[in-house]
């Protein structure tokens, strides 16, 4: 039987192959001929007709394949191809053995290695698979679903259908013989008491999960790892021996070495010894490998990143514009160390409709040249692409680039020259762009200046300015005038209609052993809000420029709610008495309008809430559909090629069209696909460890009462946001009262069956910390309203298994 960890193929179609002695030589080139797997897999199909002998390539079943031109410039003799394989087996009509496959197909008995590993690629990518008598049957005709494999922590899952259709429940036992994220086939095989759709595993497509890293716990003698993916509920067995001489409890990286089956467990060896689960630092290690981030750059990469000068030369600046004399300043947080956009803007009389003058402004957004030092398809490049972009964790960040460039040489630090992408725009009176271009230029920034004491010099409070504003004083009047360009661009924003969600933003402050000593609400400023505007406006410069050179790029999409969650969120207003205007296709201005109106209400929050979680997530797509929340209907991202691939490939974009030069790196959709979900990595992984730290800093604080709000609904209970220390935490259902609560989706509450208590989104709670679980990263709460019997919490188990599990 053929497999796809062995492509050998059976014997009788060896002896099938020999008694025809079908014509041909190896029709394999290069690699191939090496033993590599063919591109394409083939298929075993009908009774051949006899070759016409004065003609036989006429005659011959593999001449007719449509395919075979493209075949033919892989292959010296080519190979069936795929979908020609298909349309055999389609047309036989029934499953058929693999011997008669091949001879209707005249393979020569050299080919017989290449075909079995193309049939082989064919079953991996769930084309065709073998049934019970070995005999080769079409996917599509037995009503299978390929998939992934979605796990879930109390041992069932989902397969997510490849075209995208309702998920399918596995249950526990299915799931015994997947991990999460692998690929299957499955088929339907009922409906199950709760009204899901049920599938069993046939096939197994792909395994996903060759390296995890966990927790080790030794038990009667049994060593096994338990998976800090928690969607991976299997224990994992170690054998004695394979465990590298870790202790019960430390955290270990393992390869797998044999995957689940039916009767049998996954088995491991560790390769990696990480150290004990509270050390300092380990919650990011444990996030780096939990969601596979690249954390240390090759040495070619190394290699590459060392033959940088350190400075910028003569050579350089050759061809670009130079604005060294302009007062271009940096405008970041605190502890920024990578600054990739400067800023300057002057007042400028702009011409009117009717071509009446204007008072008007030029702003100048400046940003690191990145793409002038990381060149297409070089090791950088490479790198950079995989990475997608740079992982902000609290006190430490995994970079998308070397720190040569990226707090080097693409770093605009003040008092330096560096090299950067301008985008030069003209912006009349009512905030309109009227004219911009772009140009490489050489720029030597004047400060560096952080949004307080930029927010401070623009209040006009010179007595409390610190001595870096004092400094900087020569530059409050370029200040000012961003100032009084943000205010304009500010009205423009609110005439758009761009959506403006109110949020709390946090910060955490550490101590010297790298653990929360307190998490604290970070106020915006408008110095905030104007670097904003800026960027917003290159942005839109870069976009339109794109566009109408015919420049494909990667836009930054995002599109307006679904359908479905557009009748959610208007049957949830209804409640009360608020309307979402603009019918089946609302616009963003349709939603702030909304915002406006329900901004001085007691339950504002809750609405706005709700009016977000109706919006799609922003991704990034070659096809420009519009930024539904920025009312845009082109944009894209510009202005941090540092720390996102996709900017990097936008200013290669607009440098080619400068040069007059196509540019394609590739697969536009595959780099848009790719890079959005690196950027949802790294958001996962960033929210993985903020919340192990939260747990940490909520260890000392069981039995502590606190007032929060109601931040999320569900099945199960309640999610709830503490005011003072802004950490979120589980309120169970049954914690909640002795009553049946039935939660309602729609209206985004729980309730009680007979006492009618209601729990919304939004409202306010007391409750007391009943429970922090480190290795869970959980926060339980119970009410304060019940007092006494609230507090009586069960003694933890002390089973090994059961703790990793909570």
């Amino acid at each position: 039987m053929l497999t796809r960890r062995n492509p050998a193929v059976p014997e009788p179609l060896r002896r099938a192959a020999k008694s025809e002695k079908l014509r041909g030589k190896s029709n394999v080139r290069g690699s191939a001929a090496a033993g590599a797997e063919p591109e394409r897999p083939p298929v075993f199909g009908v009774d051949p007709p006899r070759p016409d002998e004065q003609n036989p390539a006429a005659s011959s079943v593999r001449a007719r394949d449509p395919h075979l031109a493209r075949e033919r410039e892989i292959y010296d003799n080519a190979l069936p191809s795929r979908e020609y394989i298909l349309q055999i087996l389609a047309e036989q009509g029934v499953p058929i053995p693999a011997e008669k496959l091949a001879l209707v197909l005249e393979i020569d008995e050299s080919e017989i290695e290449v075909f079995g590993r193309r049939l082989a690629a064919m079953e991996r990518d769930g084309q065709i698979m073998r049934n019970r008598k070995d005999a080769i049957c079409i996917v599509d005709k037995l009503d299978l679903v390929k998939g992934r494999v979605h796990g879930h922590r109390d041992g069932f899952g989902f397969l997510i259908p490849d075209d995208a259709s309702p998920d399918l429940y596995l249950g526990p036992k299915e799931m015994h013989k997947v991990l999460d994220g692998d690929r299957a086939m499955v088929r339907e095989i009922g409906i199950d008491r709760r009204g899901r759709r049920e599938a069993a595993i046939v096939e197994i497509l792909e395994r996903a999960n060759q390296r995890l890293v966990g927790r080790l716990y030794a038990e009667h003698g049994i060593l096994f790892v338990v998976a800090e993916n928690k969607r991976i509920s299997q224990d994992i067995l170690v054998p004695h021996g394979e465990a590298m001489d870790a202790k019960p409890g430390q955290v270990v990286m393992i390869e797998l070495v044999q995957q689940p089956a039916k009767h049998s467990q996954p088995i491991a060896r560790v390769v990696d010894v990480l150290g004990n689960y509270a050390d300092p630092g380990m919650e990011i290690e444990i996030a780096l490998r939990k969601h596979d981030l690249p954390y240390e750059f090759s040495a070619e990469v190394e290699k590459l990143s060392s033959l940088f000068a350190l400075s910028v030369g003569a050579k350089d600046r050759a061809g670009r514009e130079d604005i060294r004399d302009l007062p271009l300043v940096t405008i970041d947080g605190e502890t920024a160390k990578d600054f990739d956009d400067a800023v300057h803007c002057e007042p400028i009389g702009t011409g009117g409709k009717g071509g009446k003058g204007g008072k008007g402004f030029r702003l100048l957004v400046a940003i690191a040249d990145v793409s002038y030092y990381v060149r297409p398809g070089d090791a950088l490049d490479r790198e950079a692409e995989l990475r997608g972009n740079s992982v902000y964790f609290p006190r430490r960040v995994i970079p998308m680039l070397p720190e040569v460039l990226s707090n080097g040489l693409c770093s605009l630090k003040p008092e330096v020259d560096r090299l950067c992408l301008v985008c030069d725009m003209e912006i009349d009176s009512r905030g309109e762009i009227r004219e911009y271009r772009f140009y490489p230029a050489v720029m030597h920034s004047h400060a560096r200046l952080t949004y307080t004491e930029v927010a401070d010099m623009l209040a006009g409070t010179e007595k409390v300015w610190n001595e870096q504003a004092r400094k900087n004083a020569a530059l409050l009047p370029h200040l000012e005038n961003l100032h009084q360009l943000f205010k304009i661009l500010l009205k423009a924003r609110a005439k758009r209609g761009a959506i403006d969600f109110e949020s709390i933003e946090t910060q955490m402050a550490f101590d010297e052993h790298g653990k929360i000593e307190r998490i604290f609400p970070v106020k915006r400023n408008d110095a905030h809000r104007l670097i904003e505007e800026c960027m917003l406006s290159a942005n839109v410069c870069a976009s339109d420029f794109l566009q109408k050179k015919e420049q494909p790029t990667l836009y930054r999409i995002h599109e307006g709610p679904t359908p479905v969650k557009l009748e959610g969120l208007r049957e949830f207003l209804k409640e009360f008495g608020f309307q979402l205007t603009g019918g089946d296709s609302p616009h963003a201005q349709d939603y702030a309008n909304l915002l406006k109106q329900i901004k001085t209400r007691p339950d504002a929050q809750l609405l706005q809430t709700v009016m977000l979680r109706s919006l799609q997530q922003a991704v990034y797509s070659p096809d420009n559909v519009g930024h539904f929340g920025l009312a845009y209907e082109s944009y894209t991202h510009f202005t941090s090629p540092i720390r996102r691939y996709p900017d990097l490939l936008v200013h290669r974009a607009i440098k080619a069209v400068l040069a007059k030069k196509p540019y394609a790196p590739g697969d536009w959709h595959a780099l848009g696909a790719h890079c959005s979900a690196t950027e949802r990595r790294a958001d996962e992984a960033t929210r993985d460890v903020e919340a192990w730290l939260k747990c940490y800093y909520m260890q000392d604080k069981v039995g502590v009462v606190f007032d929060g709000t109601i931040a999320g609904v569900t099945g199960f209970g309640i999610f709830v946001a503490l005011d003072e220390v802004y950490v979120e935490g589980l309120l169970h259902i049954s914690e909640l009262g002795h009553d049946y609560f039935h939660f309602d989706a729609a209206r985004h509450e729980i309730a009680g069956e007979r006492s009618g208590v209601r729990y919304r989104l939004g409202d306010r709670l007391r409750v007391r910390v009943a429970r922090v679980d480190l290795e869970s990263t959980k926060i339980d709460f119970v009410l304060e309203s019940e007092g006494e019997r609230e507090t009586e919490i069960q003694p933890r188990a002390t089973h090994a298994r059961r703790k990793a599990r909570s």
